[in-house]
Parts: C-alpha cells; sequence; structure tokens
C-alpha cells in the first residue's frame, strides 16, 4: 500500500474524527502545546535579543546560547526531564522551549543590531530616549526578520511537539507513537500528514501576520 493509500484511509475513517482520539481533539492539544512552548520562548528571547541588539552587547552570549541550544538532543532532554520531573507537561515543554529560544534570540538580536544607524543617530540627536528609539525606530525596521525567527521557531516547535506523545501525553504524535506501537501505519502516516499541514498552515499564518504588520516600505527593502 502506498503512502497516498494510507492517508486516503486515515482521513476517510469516520472514526478518526470523534471522541477523545479524534482528530479535533489531538489537534487541539498540538495547537496547545505549540501556543504555550512559543510564548514562553518569545518571553525569553524577544526581550533579551531586542536589549542585546540594542546596546551592541552581549554577542558573544547570544552566540553561546544559541549553540548551546541547538546542539541539545529534544529527545534526550525530553527523558532527562522525564526522569526528573516525572509525567506531566513541564517536561514537554523544556526541550521545546530550548529548542525554540535560538531562533528567535538570534535573528531578534541581529535584527536590531544591523538597523541603519542613521535614523537611529537621528532619534538620539532629537532627544528620543532609550526606550523610545528601540520601539519606534529600530523595532519597525528589524521586525520582518524577527517575524521570520519567530516562524521558524514556531515550526520547529510544531513539527517536535510530537514528542509530548512519548510522555503519555496527547497530541498529534498520539497517533505516530500508538500506530507505531500496533504497527497501524494507516495512522503513522496519517499522523505525520497533519503534522505537515500543521507545518505549512503556521508558515501560511506568519507569512499573513508580516503582510499585515510589516510597513510596506520596510517590506520592500526586505525583499
Amino acid at each position: 500500500m502506498n503512502v497516498l493509500h494510507y492517508i486516503s484511509s486515515f482521513f476517510s475513517d469516520s472514526s478518526h474524527w470523534h471522541g477523545y482520539d479524534g482528530i479535533p481533539t489531538r489537534l487541539r492539544e498540538h495547537i496547545q502545546y505549540s501556543l504555550i512552548a512559543l510564548a514562553i520562548a518569545a518571553a525569553i528571547g524577544l526581550p533579551v535579543g531586542l536589549l542585546t541588539g540594542h546596546t551592541g552587547r552581549g554577542g558573544n552570549t547570544v552566540a553561546f546560547v544559541a549553540t548551546a541550544g541547538r546542539a541539545l538532543p529534544s529527545f534526550g532532554l525530553l527523558v532527562l526531564m522525564f526522569v526528573l520531573l516525572g509525567l506531566g507537561l513541564t517536561p514537554v515543554m523544556i526541550p521545546l522551549v530550548v529548542l525554540a529560544v535560538p531562533p528567535i534570540l538570534v535573528t531578534t538580536y541581529e535584527a536590531v543590531r544591523t538597523v541603519d544607524p542613521s535614523p537611529v543617530d537621528a532619534a538620539r540627536g532629537m532627544g528620543m530616549a532609550e526606550s523610545r528609539v528601540l520601539f519606534q525606530v529600530e523595532l519597525p525596521v528589524a521586525l520582518p526578520l524577527i517575524l521570520s525567527g519567530l516562524r521558524s521557531a514556531a515550526i520547529q516547535i510544531v513539527s517536535t511537539a510530537t514528542i509530548a506523545a512519548y510522555v503519555s501525553l496527547g497530541g498529534l504524535g498520539r497517533y505516530i507513537v500508538d500506530g507505531l506501537y500496533q504497527r497501524n501505519y494507516e495512522k503513522v502516516v496519517g499522523g505525520a500528514s497533519l503534522v505537515a499541514i500543521l507545518a505549512l498552515v503556521t508558515l501560511g499564518f506568519f507569512w499573513a501576520v508580516a503582510r499585515f504588520t510589516v510597513s510596506p516600505g520596510v517590506r520592500r527593502r526586505a525583499l
């Protein structure tokens, strides 16, 4: 049986659309895990990236955090957190946040640091406070690259949140883990397809956000 047949069989089976193991329930769980992880990662990465990019200090620290975060294996960290903390959402959130912070932090830092200094100097010459320089001059110009970091982090989280199923939580990973255990490859392929679709939807969402939040002049320059 080919992959397309597995996909067709999975989505055409009415039992996959109802109950606690139905697609709506698993999709909602997966989105919930992803949003929580992205919110925590953004709360860490954005302020630090904005501050270090604005001041021009801490570049080495940013590079170290990014390298360390990317080097840690998500599944290995999940197992370690499970051993230390037991069941629950926290062992899942830690590896997802560790995975998502580096792209947010690095892109935010680079986005602010590489803003054209001319308008920044002009704003300071007019007597603007440093906070206003950051949020009214640097941030609007840096926004496209910042959004790209958030988009990258979100897609990585969506793709990796399947690990929640390994510690008895829900989400789309439930189909993959349970399908492998049951040798039900229809369920495995269906779950993987849902994850891929959700990643594409996430990509489209951030494209729409960029269209509506980035000024046309900055968007054209970014292209």
